[in-house]
This record gives structure tokens, sequence and C-alpha cells, in this order.
């Protein structure tokens, strides 16, 4: 058997895939919708001070013919009134008690963030999530990603939010920074309870080229937008490593950013998350895509034998280490599959053109040949290989002793000769 139930800093959720604060839990009927779909949670879009959206909003990102790599949107923060989305907050919890509703919130003084706080928690959140990541708009008037960005802000909103708050309290993080870690440890001496992250990431989706003017367009302008989907997820999965790994952080983490499916999952869960949140794919495909989520997890801790989510979260953090400290005496070479090889020739040109020129094109046949001597084990050719299995990266054992650069500059430790030198 199989559990699924989560606990990320006192939420307590039948399983990791929650809602991501965004258009998907703009309403009582979507959340409940959702729900019945199979979702654990839901992140309630952003509570604030009333606003007026734009049109058009969205923005997509297309790469090879694969519509939705990336997604952005110039959407703020919920323009519905305040006492509605109470309202919904407070009838959908009493349908759904088992399923946890965190509120997304972001104002200004401290009033505001007491009278939101209070009212959210009257209305049955579970838990709050403070909106420190929106990289457009809001900042401009001193909120979202302007906090986010801030580490003194970030600490001293945080106290306010802990101090008026009876439920746990998560610190939306944004990715708009060099670096996470003090923006996380900025939370914690908040007293946030734990941190969700990442927020989108500010750009620019595209360019009309016909009328000149940035994607999504209003009128005869645009703006920088939040860019998010799976493009994103690399970035997303290296600050949520960076935070588990920091021994002075040490608070749950809430992952967001690309997760398309149970794998994309299953890598936040082992790099330190214990939920993930999901906006990008139930805006492209719907609520369902959850049923193949938990499906997937369920099957992949079955055969790795987990028996809870606790045992997975950070399982691979450890593996995540500085560049110094890698084995430089590793080496691997690449090894074709003559009878799943279709003659493509993408390795060749990519090797020749991008990498080190090992592999070459034999005369009369579809396979090519691999100049083991030269090769230096890029991984570039099973990249660019269409054929699926085809070009396996084979460890080979080159007589030399394991050794960093940390190890070899501190104590002259052998390292191997580089290839192509005669």
């Amino acid at each position: 058997m199989t559990d699924l139930s989560t606990n990320t800093a006192g939420i307590h959720s039948p399983n990791p895939f929650w809602l991501a604060s965004a258009p998907p839990a703009n309403s009582g009927l979507q959340v409940q919708r959702a729900f019945e779909a199979g979702w654990g949670g839901a992140v309630w879009k952003t509570l604030g001070v009333a606003i007026q959206n734009v049109s058009s909003r969205f923005g997509g990102h297309t790469v090879h013919g694969v519509r939705g790599a990336g997604f952005s949107n110039i959407e703020l923060i919920t323009d519905r009134p305040l006492d509605v989305n109470l309202k919904e907050i407070a009838q959908t919890k009493r349908l759904f008690p088992r399923n946890p509703i965190i509120v997304s919130l972001m104002c200004e003084s401290e009033q505001e963030w007491r009278d939101l706080i209070n009212r959210s928690i009257d209305a049955g959140a579970d838990g709050l999530e403070l909106n420190f990541g929106c990289p457009h708009g809001m900042c401009e008037r001193g909120m979202g990603s302007a906090v986010g960005q801030e580490p003194k802000l970030n600490e001293r909103i945080t106290s306010w939010a802990v101090r008026h708050s009876t439920v746990p309290v998560l610190v939306k993080l944004t990715p708009n920074v060099s670096d996470i870690v003090p923006h996380g440890l900025a939370a914690k001496r908040g007293g946030a309870h734990g941190v969700s992250l990442i927020n989108t990431i500010k750009s620019i989706i595209a360019v009309d080229i016909d009328r000149f003017v940035p994607e999504p367009r209003v009128g005869a302008l645009s703006t920088n937008g939040g860019y998010c989907g799976a493009a994103v997820k690399p970035i997303a999965l290296h600050m949520v490593a960076a935070l588990a790994r920091e021994k002075s952080f040490g608070l749950p983490i809430s992952g967001i950013g690309g997760v398309a499916n149970w794998r994309d999952a299953v890598e936040f869960i082992l790099l330190g998350a214990s939920t993930v949140q999901v906006c990008t794919e139930v805006m492209l495909r719907g609520f369902g895509v959850v049923e193949d989520m938990v499906e997937g997890l369920q099957e992949y801790m079955r055969t790795h034998n987990f028996h809870s989510i606790t045992e997975m979260v950070g399982k691979a953090v450890p593996a995540f280490s500085e560049w110094g400290d890698l084995d430089l005496n590793y080496e691997t070479v690449a090894k074709i599959d003559a009878s799943k090889c279709i003659g493509c020739q993408l390795c060749v040109a990519a090797c020749h053109d991008g990498a080190h020129q090992c592999i070459h094109p034999v005369e009369g046949s579809r396979v090519p040949t691999i100049d083991e001597a030269e090769c230096v084990g890029c991984n570039l050719c099973q990249i660019v290989c269409p054929a699926e299995g085809c070009i396996q990266m084979v460890k080979v054992d080159n007589g030399y002793a394991s050794t960093s650069w940390n190890e070899h500059t501190q104590e002259g430790a052998l390292i191997r000769p580089k290839k192509g030198v005669h």
C-alpha cells in the first residue's frame, strides 16, 4: 500500500497535488470541480484590494511546433469582490472538509494584512500563502516581487502575517533574484512555517512582428509578464533544491514550476518538496490531468518501495553538490545500438558541429561509428537521437582513482589525460 497523504508546514492533504494560486483557482466552482477530479488541495487566487485586469492577458511560447512549452500572463490578483471570494471559500470548505484551502494574500499595510488574514481564516482557510512573487503590475505598486526581492521587507511582512494568523503561513518566493537562499532565510526569520516556490519569471513571451508590439497585446501596448509552464521547471528545481540542502533553512517546501505530469512531481519531491502546485498544465488540459498524476505517482512509489511521501522528500538532495566536488576521473563514452539506429545522422551533425568530432558516418552503412578514444561523454548525441534507447552513455574503467577538483588542488591527486591531447 502507498500513502499519498502529505503534511506541509502543518497543512494536511490527501495527496501532494495542489492547484497553484492562479486562474484555475479563481472561484468556488472551479476549486470544487478540482477536488471532485482528485486534487489534494488548492491555493486560492490571490486576494487583496480590488483591481481591474486587462485584455488580452495570456501568451504562449511554441518550440518546434509544441504549443505551451512556455506560458506567460499579465493578469494580476483576483478582480472578483472580496466578499464573494470569502463566501465561496467557506462554501467550498464545507463541501470538501478534507481538502486544504490555502488562501493567497497580497496587500500593503499591517492593518490590511491583519484584516485579510482574519477574514480568510474565518472563511475556513487551512493556511495562508503570502504572494511575494508577482513580477508585473503589483510590484510596480510596491507589492509582489517588490517585497520578495528585498529580504528585510520579506522578513517584516512575514512577521506581521505570522503575528496575526492562527493557521500555517507559507511565503511564496520570487525567482527574480540571483540567489534564492537569502530570501528563504528571510522568510524563516519572519516566522514562516514554510515556503512555496517558484513564482513566475519576469519575461516578454513574444513580439508581434507585423504590429511591432510585444505579446500579449493590449491595444497598441504590452508589458512584461510572468513566465511559467514546462520551460521553467529546471529553474524551479534548482531553487527548491538550493533551499532544501541549506542546513540553516529546514522549512517545508511546496514546489511550483512546470509540473506537467507525475514524473515532474517526483523530481520536485526528491529535491525537497512535500507538495507540488500546478497551474499551466491545468490551463492547457483541464483538471482531469490529476488522475494520471496520482496513478503515476502511486506506481512509482510501488516500484521503488516507497510507502509514504515522507520517505521520498529530499531523497536526491545529498547528490546535489558543487562542481568542485564532482569526480574528475569518472568517464563515460557513447555506444550506439545498431539494431535501434534509424540512420538519421543527427548524432553525426551534432557531434561534428556542436561537440567533440568523435562520431563519424560510415560509407554504405546507416550506423555511424564512434571514436571512443576521442569521446568525452558529453551526452549531446544521446540528447539529439530520436530513437529511444539507441545511444547509451557507458562508464569506462580508465584505471584512475576518483578525485574532485577540490581534492586535486589540495592533495595533488592524479587526473586522467584530456581527450584529444597527444
